[in-house]
């Protein structure tokens, strides 16, 4: 098929390309050296892919076997609830298809329905709120993060995470497995609880290794949610106290520096840089946080 290669590549070059196949010396042992690195590479590219594989859709046939599961999950969603004594609740689902996390399905719930720490009653709202969300999304046809139901479900916790899933679930008519993400003394994934049962994976196993990395996923997900809800409250509460200062300009500080202490530390000049900030407002905010902070005059 020589005549085919020399026009393919004659066409991408834009004139005539030769093609020869050296039969001995130096040429022959360069064309030799060039295939040997060529059947290495595609070699280790092979053992890459098998490890990848091993790793992802491997470690969702373990789980599935553990767990005697039908059929091999694609789509697992993780859930996790983070608070603190009940303050900022919030909720929070990672994505993971064929092993892999898909971060552009996660999605992140703000409590408005629970007083108070309840996890049980919190994660009845996440779930049902994502459940309805999916049914619209369906009916809509629209092709989002929601419109597709998983395949399995994960909870960061035990029984009354669990049971909370399953009642939602019962609620919509779904049969979708549901199972908790428990962890041991230190704070270390142990296992999976399922229909009642701990299902234990060998700790050196893709499986197990999958599972924790989705618990660590749903939780960081969940935590860091929660921190940026609480520091933009506690900001907007300091910055709500200094006389003068609206909403817009308070907005408007918090894009130029970013956080609290970099307006807190800002001289007058600097604060003169901020969008919609005279000479006055400037004065006002520095003077606010040198006499709520004396040392800093």
């Amino acid at each position: 098929e020589r005549e085919v290669i020399v026009n393919f590549l004659s066409h991408i070059k834009g004139s005539r390309v030769t093609v020869t196949v050296p039969v001995k010396g130096e040429k022959k042992q360069l064309v030799e050296l060039a295939y040997k690195n060529a059947s290495i590479t595609f070699e280790q590219f092979g053992e890459k892919i098998k490890r990848d594989n091993a790793r992802t859709k491997g470690a969702f046939e373990q789980i599935s076997n553990a767990l005697g599961l039908e059929k091999v999950p694609v789509r697992v969603e993780a859930y996790d609830i983070s608070d603190i004594q009940g303050f900022f609740s919030v909720g929070a689902m990672v994505v993971f298809e064929n092993g892999k996390p898909k971060r552009s399905d996660y999605r992140k719930f703000k409590i408005k329905t629970v007083a108070g720490a309840n996890d049980f009653a919190s994660m009845q709202e996440v779930l049902t709120r994502r459940i309805n969300h999916g049914i619209k999304d369906g009916m809509d046809k629209k092709e989002s993060g929601f419109a597709r139901l998983p395949d399995l479900i994960l909870m960061d916790g035990g029984k009354p995470q669990v049971k909370a899933a399953e009642l939602v679930l019962n609620s919509f008519g779904l049969n979708i497995p549901v199972c908790g993400m428990f962890k041991d003394d230190r704070h270390r994934t142990k296992g999976l609880l399922f229909n009642g049962e701990e299902i234990y994976l060998p700790s050196n196993s893709e499986g197990f290794k999958l599972v924790t990395r989705i618990q660590d996923e749903v939780h960081r997900f969940a935590i860091e949610y929660h921190r940026k809800l609480r520091e933009t409250a506690q900001v907007d509460s300091i910055l709500n106290h200094i006389p003068t200062i609206g909403e817009t300009r308070r907005k408007a500080l918090l894009r130029h520096f970013g956080d609290i202490e970099k307006i807190k530390r800002a001289e007058v000049s600097e604060l003169l840089e901020v969008e919609g900030m005279n000479i006055k407002s400037a004065e006002t905010v520095y003077s606010f946080f040198r006499q709520e902070n004396p040392e800093m005059k």
